[in-house]
């Protein structure tokens, strides 16, 4: 059985974050359930609304930490930057591509701008590989009908995204394992949505070798997507081996001292400055403290 405690936990998030949308109907969509339970926790009412199984599932949606381990956001490069491009794309409706190495903080990055702003979404696209699947998890996430006739949720999708009063973004994360059809869906919402609409594509080495290969082979739609994209692979971390250790290194230590790690050379020789590394000792660290 969940523990109360963490209950609490979660229906303070979802309290918090049911602000960022126009209606509670919509945020209760979103979540997957229906608008009376969110009303009744919002109410404080935490046992007896939903199982225990959606109170976790909804936990890891909204990605919230039931460890207590309080991992740290720390404003590194990759973090101002790419939380700046998000805040120029989703304010004038553009778009574009980000293509980096694993591990330099892409995805908290992204995560956290959705998080913090209204109308801004957040999609792995490694879990949602198909057409169908990527544009009922859009849908979803803005809150909307995700259910029924495809044809139906994309139709909706689409005015949606046409009519709102906030400009919408659209992070895709990890694009790179998108199938073929979704990658051409993707260019049909572009279509239809364009300059209304900003849709932000993330990825390492394997999404831009994808798409130039595709383009090389002339493979119909990925010269328009790459167009439609910005045109250009946008990057954060410098050129360079010896740049982008000196990079790697000052990122480390600036997350590592935010989330109070000391011995950063030790660190560093142990991660190789992913910061995806980083996080998994300091979990592996918090652990230990919290069974010992």
């Amino acid at each position: 059985m969940l523990q109360t405690s963490k209950k609490r936990r979660i229906a303070l998030v979802i309290a918090e974050r049911s602000q960022k949308f126009n209606s509670d109907a919509s945020f209760a969509r979103s979540i997957g359930i229906s608008p009376a339970q969110l009303s009744r926790i919002k109410k404080g009412e935490i046992n007896r609304v939903i199982s225990d199984e959606n109170y976790l599932r909804i936990a890891n949606e909204l990605d919230i930490d039931l460890r207590g381990f309080d991992w740290k956001t720390a404003e590194t490069p990759t973090f101002k930057k790419i939380y700046k491009q998000l805040e120029v794309c989703q304010t004038q409706s553009i778009s574009a591509v980000l293509v980096d190495e694993a591990g330099v903080g892409k995805t908290h990055t992204a995560k956290e701008y959705a998080k913090r702003n209204t109308n801004a979404v957040y999609v792995d696209c490694s879990q949602v590989k198909s057409k169908q699947l990527l544009v009922r998890s859009i849908a979803k996430k803005f809150g909307l009908n995700y259910k029924g006739r495809y044809a139906d949720v994309y139709k909706g999708l689409v005015f949606y995204l046409n009519t709102s009063d906030a400009p919408p973004l659209i992070i895709l994360d990890e694009a790179g394992d998108l199938q073929y059809p979704a990658f051409l869906e993707l260019k049909a919402l572009w279509n239809a949505t364009e300059g209304l609409c900003a849709f932000y594509m993330m990825g390492a080495d394997g999404l831009k070798a994808k798409i130039e290969r595709n383009i090389n082979n002339e493979k119909v739609g990925y010269t328009e997507i790459f167009r439609r994209f910005g045109g250009r692979f946008q990057k954060v971390s410098p050129q360079g081996k010896e740049a982008v250790e000196q990079f790697n290194k000052e990122q480390l230590a600036t997350v590592a001292k935010a989330n109070e790690m000391k011995d950063i050379r030790q660190l560093y020789s142990k991660t190789s400055g992913s910061l995806t590394r980083l996080k998994i000792e300091y979990l592996k660290s918090k652990r230990s403290k919290a069974t010992a």
